[in-house]
């Protein structure tokens, strides 16, 4: 297995090149990169790796920036010493990860994560393919959804968001607090990532969240007009053929 490390710290990387030897002498490591622009510039030049182990905040800012740069075709395992809160934000879209200082038996669970998807899939591996095989083996929901905020990135729960909305073709994440984000996902992606008994698809611009529909009222030919808790922009209407599907929905 040839295996890409970014990391900036040496005893991080030193822990990680030891513990993966133990595990496997043969794992290959082709490379270490400290920085984004390195890890950008070797990626546009080299072949990519079997798997790529990668530290969030690195010496030229957080590794993230690397997926708006280059289209990543290998999986990833991050390694940071990030709180606990965010990094479950970034497992839904990683194999794996691992708190630093790194645990053998969780850099084990890691790689036969990895082992196990990969002899599912071909021998060139699609990231989003394989993170989309991850939540259909684990058959778990999105719980929070990693945001830009200026410079800064956001976990945002999904208990706190009021609903999406798709306008001019962006879609917003409308939270209880106020505030409205950019989404990366269409409704559509959204609708399979999230748990249908907490969020309905109320038409084509509104994802709405159960616990925070108000009231339901009639409407001009067999519609529905939901209103929503801390959201007053635009009305929310649900079809005269939805209505009852709506309905059985939220009755549930």
């Amino acid at each position: 297995m040839k295996v890409l490390i970014i990391e900036d710290e040496a005893p991080a990387f030193r822990r990680l090149q030891k513990v993966l030897s133990e595990i496997d002498p043969a794992i290959e490591i082709v490379e270490v990169m400290d920085s984004v622009e390195d890890s950008v510039k070797w990626m546009n030049n080299h072949q990519w790796p079997d798997l790529i182990f990668m530290d969030i905040q690195i010496s030229d800012g957080l590794s993230f920036q690397i997926f708006d740069e280059v289209k990543v075709e290998s999986p990833v395992i991050f390694t940071t010493a990030f709180d606990e809160y965010l990094l479950k934000a970034f497992k839904v879209n990683s194999i794996d990860y691992l708190l630093k200082p790194i645990k053998k038996e969780e850099l084990e669970n890691a790689l036969e994560k990895y082992k196990n998807l990969t002899r599912k899939s071909s021998t060139e591996l699609d990231l989003s393919e394989l993170i989309k095989q991850i939540s259909l083996t684990e058959n778990s929901f999105k719980s929070r959804f990693l945001v830009k905020q200026g410079e800064k990135m956001l976990a945002i729960r999904t208990e706190d968001i009021i609903c999406f909305q798709s306008k001019h073709g962006v879609v917003h994440i409308i939270t209880k607090h106020g505030k409205t984000y950019l989404s990366d996902f269409t409704l559509e992606e959204l609708d399979n990532q999230l748990d249908p008994k907490n969020f309905y698809r109320a038409n084509r611009q509104f994802l709405i969240h159960a616990d925070f529909i108000n009231t339901v009222h009639k409407h001009f030919k067999g519609k529905l007009l939901v209103e929503l808790d801390h959201f007053s922009d635009e009305q929310v209407l649900v079809s005269s053929e939805k209505a009852t599907a709506f309905k059985n929905w939220l009755d549930q």
